[in-house]
């Protein structure tokens, strides 16, 4: 609008000067009447313009009020439409956040697997299982058929681990659970079954782990550590092979998340 007054206050002016003019030259009257046709036309142009305008905005509030009658007639309370869409965004935000934490948390996991996995040049699996990162100690290596004592071969894989485990500040802060477990073959002795032998089992690795160095222990901090028996009840093979029992008769230590990092750590190993 404010174009169009311009563009008709410059024709009167001109008109003003022609009719006012006293005498003029032929080349300046045309050149004003030039001007004076092409402020018309730029008038016209003005004018088409706005029309457009005012009649797009006529049909997209048309549009709106169509819309606003096909949400009210289902059942959408369009007053609260606004407030909706603020806590959408608001909730997105938050999900963003969250997703950044989750990166994180799995690059953290990340750095903590590819740091246990110096333990595979010594035989010993690292994997993850129940959403929990284990290392997967051979029950054979570690003890002989049926008993409790480690054997000299055990003291040194557990030496070895436990230097691991020393060596970084990252992996000495975990809180770990060392887990034994047994075949199905039924067990009879001190311990009366399978679940006594592996949570003997689990508490001889746990002892070692956290004895100071000095004295020949792997120097845990005890309050980091705890120990669990599981029998036969927790097999990771089949249990009707030989090969199969010799898989289940292990002891695992076994890396407990911190409640923040309880995701599906899964996505670690695509």
């Amino acid at each position: 609008m404010r174009g169009t007054r311009g563009l008709l206050l410059s024709i009167f002016m001109v008109l003003t000067v022609l009719a006012a003019g006293c005498g003029p030259g032929q080349d300046e009257y045309d050149a004003k009447v030039r001007e004076v046709e092409d402020l018309k036309a730029r008038l016209a142009a003005e004018q088409a313009a706005s029309k457009r305008a005012t009649d797009e905005l006529a049909d997209a509030t048309g549009r709106v009020e169509q819309l606003k009658e096909q949400l009210r007639g289902a059942g959408v309370d369009i007053s609260n439409l606004n407030a909706n869409l603020e806590q959408q965004a608001r909730a997105l935000e938050d999900y963003k956040k969250r997703a950044e934490q989750l990166e994180a948390i799995r690059q953290r996991f990340d750095v903590l697997r590819k740091k246990l996995e110096e333990l595979t040049k010594f035989g010993l699996k690292v994997s993850i299982r129940k959403n929990r990162i284990v290392i997967n100690l051979p029950g054979d290596v570690l003890f002989d058929s049926g008993r409790e004592t480690l054997k000299k071969e055990g003291k040194e894989i557990l030496g070895k681990v436990a230097e691991v485990v020393r060596s970084d500040k990252g992996l000495m802060g975990r809180t770990y659970q060392v887990a034994g477990h047994t075949d199905n073959q039924p067990f009879k002795g001190m311990f009366k079954d399978n679940w006594g032998l592996s949570a003997m089992r689990a508490r001889e690795v746990l002892v070692l782990l956290t004895d100071p160095v000095e004295k020949g222990g792997g120097g845990m901090n005890p309050a980091n550590w705890s120990a669990v028996g599981y029998g036969d009840t927790d097999p990771i093979a089949d249990n009707s092979t030989p090969e199969g029992r010799q898989a289940n008769r292990r002891v695992e230590l076994v890396v407990m998340p911190n409640v923040e990092e309880m995701i599906d750590l899964k996505t670690l190993t695509k």
